[in-house]
């Protein structure tokens, strides 16, 4: 009696416990196919709904806490506790909805709830302002490329479902008591047809001219972000440190050099100002010697507001009145005066934006300090790609972050990009998991978009990654270096760059009717009570 009352409690323990093993750097991925088995048969054994929240909330916390503690690795380290709680309980909602639907509907249309409330879940993860898809369950495999070469088609939503469907295969499998060869064949075939998918996806190579092909040079400078950094007075140091770096690599073939998260201006600099400020000109005195080359880096800018012109949410004042915007920024510099800057569109919550500022207008300023700008950053738009008409190359610079909103960047692809720069400061977290579930993530970028990705993480790991998952040529965490690689451009578009999110609209849709028919039949049910006594 005594393990039957415990049991619920140690498949709560399991499931957290095996989800954690089998998340990115483990190389226990594939237990990832029964991580959700315990929570589907806690589902079946709890009746008590107290109970269940509390079981299924403890094992989806252990998941959350076990793959990124890290993110309160940092001056506050709360503000992990606080995220990995939060997420749990945001992730608590589709299971919630699920034992609803079993209950209301039958087991089979439970199961099709679970995976539509999932799958919803994840799309609305990386669209509102609370977004933290890291854990979207595709992004499992990004250290098996091999297995996913079908993302091409579906981006990681397609690895969410594959792992959904197998789980309750499993499940369905277990609750029999023993292994059936006409029941055992479901779970096999879901495991194997996209093994088999993915053989067949990897083989068929586009073959792509060397000579649009681009020569890039990428820079690790390796700068302490907590003690370095953004210490008043060292930016010239910093940028010579930049540019001693970039000419071990850099000749009169160099397309690309590529710096990383705010490697320029930490302290802010004016937009309108910076065709004037010693960095830039020091940068193309540099580039004179190299006149074909142009330089991406990561930046801090600020926009000044004229008058009359609208103001953001996220604006701030200056002590004249005036307003002005902040931004994490990308730059790209040639030997002309233009400039071209890109504003990062995915922020970090709670770092990078207080969400929907717009409506809470008195917590703006509430960001997490980590050095440099405090508050929260703009979202007034810049340019989308940074472009270079001579050799038909359009480059799209993901700041941090936005390497792990796949649809995001699929957009930058379908507008031309053709090929993806990330630029990064992995160095906030420490030599945690954090800089190498980074990296690995970029791997599925490039799958999805088959593009090449060039990756300057300012401590590390930075490294290119082929369009199908490669790692190529990985500087060590912590040590300053740099790297060069011609890569080849192509202009096609993948499946999943041409429709997007396209598994996620049918379970949105799906959701809404769940939703709705659960809502209609408990108020009919209700009524029969009523009428009845």
């Amino acid at each position: 009696m005594t393990l039957r009352k415990c049991l619920p409690l140690l498949l709560s323990l399991i499931a957290g416990s095996i989800l954690w093993a089998a998340w990115p750097t483990s190389p226990l991925t594939f237990l990832v196919f029964i991580g959700f088995v315990p929570l589907l048969a806690i589902t079946d054994m709890v009746k008590n709904r107290a109970a269940y929240f509390g079981l299924l909330y403890l094992a989806l916390w252990i998941w959350n806490t076990g793959t990124t503690w890290w993110v309160g690795n940092t001056t506050v380290p709360v503000s992990g506790i606080f995220a990995n709680a939060f997420n749990a309980l945001l992730m608590s909602i589709p299971w919630l909805g699920y034992r609803i639907a079993k209950e209301r509907m039958g087991k089979t249309t439970g199961y099709f709830a679970l995976i539509v409330y999932w799958l919803t879940f994840e799309y609305i993860h990386q669209r509102w302002e609370l977004s933290w898809p890291w854990l979207t369950l595709g992004n499992a495999f990004a250290g098996h490329p091999d297995w996913v070469q079908w993302y091409e088609y579906t981006g990681t939503l397609g690895g969410s479902l594959w792992i959904l469907l197998t789980n309750i295969a499993v499940y369905r499998l277990w609750q029999q008591g023993r292994v059936q060869v006409k029941e055992g064949w479901k779970p096999l075939a879901l495991l194997a047809i996209p093994f088999l998918l993915s053989l067949f996806a990897g083989q068929r190579k586009s073959v792509q001219d060397p000579s649009k092909g681009l020569n890039i040079v990428i820079v690790q400078p390796n700068i302490d972000p907590y003690n370095e950094k953004f210490t008043a007075g060292s930016a010239q140091v910093q940028l010579q440190k930049l540019l001693d770096l970039s000419r071990q690599k850099t000749d009169s073939s160099t397309d690309y050099v590529i710096w990383p998260e705010t490697a320029l201006f930490t302290q802010g600099a004016w937009e309108h100002e910076l065709n004037q400020l010693p960095e830039i000109i020091s940068i193309r005195d540099f580039l004179r010697q190299y006149p074909r080359a142009k330089i991406i880096s990561g930046a801090t800018t600020l926009r000044l507001y004229k008058a009359g012109e609208s103001v953001s949410p996220t604006a701030r004042q200056l002590n004249d009145g005036n307003a002005y915007d902040a931004f994490n920024a990308a730059i790209r510099i040639d030997t002309s005066q233009g400039i071209q800057i890109y504003h990062k569109a995915k922020l970090v919550p709670g770092v990078e934006l207080t969400p929907y500022v717009h409506y809470f207008p008195f917590m703006k300023n509430l960001a997490m300090d980590l050095g440099g700008i405090t508050g929260s950053y703009g979202l007034t738009p810049g340019v989308n790609l940074f472009t270079s008409p001579e050799k038909s190359s359009n480059v799209f610079s993901a700041i941090c972050y936005e390497s792990v909103f796949g649809d995001f960047v699929a957009q930058k692809v379908k507008a031309g990009a053709n090929l993806l720069a990330v630029v990064t400061n992995d160095g906030w977290w420490g030599n945690t998991e954090g800089h190498r579930q980074h990296l690995q993530y970029a791997r599925l970028l490039a799958i999805e978009t088959r593009r090449w990705v060039a990756r300057s993480a300012n401590t590390g790991i930075s490294a290119f990654i082929d369009p199908y998952g490669q790692v190529i040529d990985p500087l060590p965490y912590w040590k300053e270096g740099v790297i060069g690689l011609h890569v080849t451009s192509s202009a096609d578009l993948t499946f999943y760059v041409k429709y997007g999110e396209y598994i996620a609209k049918a379970p949105v849709i799906f959701c809404i009717l769940l939703l709705a028919y659960t809502i209609v039949l408990r108020a009919i049910r209700r009524q029969n009570v009523e009428n009845n006594s």
